[in-house]
């Protein structure tokens, strides 16, 4: 069993407030932070567990709650919005089915009172396809508007924290859409440094733009070759006349 005591504002210690992981288990527990006397209510109970097949339609459900409330931050405040389609169910529990049977990929999810509200994504791998160096990707946390800043995704982080060092990881590394501006406060907050930047395309749109490349460049490459030899006929010097 791995304890890890993370504060969900600024990722300090916190003596309340604890993460347990069983590795033996797909079963997390978050105790919530105890309150005095004065009339202030504790911060909701948060059960962590691995998502299944079963989970589809409220994955679906929040991903969507979170794309909806990128709007009111703007129109580049969450860059995957041009790459978001929701899915149906039944798309949705294949794609689960997929991720999940894969021994590299996990997904956590965060339940209040038995209603999925978080989720993360993480995929162990190597830092280079040429080294052993094994590191942590986490590409997804997801927190349902409704229930941020009440130590959500630092309790999800803490759980893929520990199964990074379940895998021996050396790094994390964390993918975060660019223009979401509070997960990137909280991570640099935290300590996580910029490495790296990742650029999306539709895959069509990508092959049209390389033939329309290719195609430009050979006929480029043809009329340079026109006008070059006209250079050359131009220079050379005129053949004299025979006189009468």
């Amino acid at each position: 069993m791995v304890s890890l005591e993370v504060d969900g504002s600024t990722g300090s210690v916190d003596p309340v407030q604890r993460v347990v992981c069983h590795s033996s288990s797909a079963t997390f527990v978050h105790e919530p932070r105890t309150r005095g006397s004065n009339g202030m209510s504790a911060r909701p109970h948060i059960v962590l567990r691995d998502a299944d097949r079963e989970d589809a339609a409220a994955l679906v459900a929040l991903w969507t709650e979170c794309l909806e409330a990128s709007h009111d931050e703007g129109s580049e405040a969450f860059t995957q919005q041009s790459l978001w389609r929701e899915p149906g169910v039944a798309e949705a529990a294949s794609a689960l089915e997929l991720a999940l049977s894969r021994p590299d990929k996990r997904i956590i999810v965060a339940l209040i009172d038995g209603e999925i509200i978080g989720a993360t994504v993480c995929d162990i791998s190597t830092l280079t396809p040429i080294t052993l160096t094994r590191i942590l990707i986490v590409t997804e946390i997801q927190v349902s508007p409704r229930f941020r800043r009440r130590s959500v995704a630092s309790t999800l982080l803490s759980a893929a924290a520990s199964h990074g060092e379940d895998h021996n990881c050396e790094i994390v590394v964390a993918a975060i859409p660019v223009h979401s501006r509070e997960p990137h406060r909280y991570l640099t907050k935290i300590g996580f440094n910029q490495i790296a930047v990742v650029r999306a395309i539709q895959a069509s749109k990508l092959r049209s733009r390389l033939t329309t490349r290719a195609t430009n460049s050979r006929d480029t490459g043809k009329l340079i070759a026109v006008r070059r030899t006209l250079r050359r006929r131009q220079g050379q010097p005129r053949s004299a006349k025979p006189r009468p």
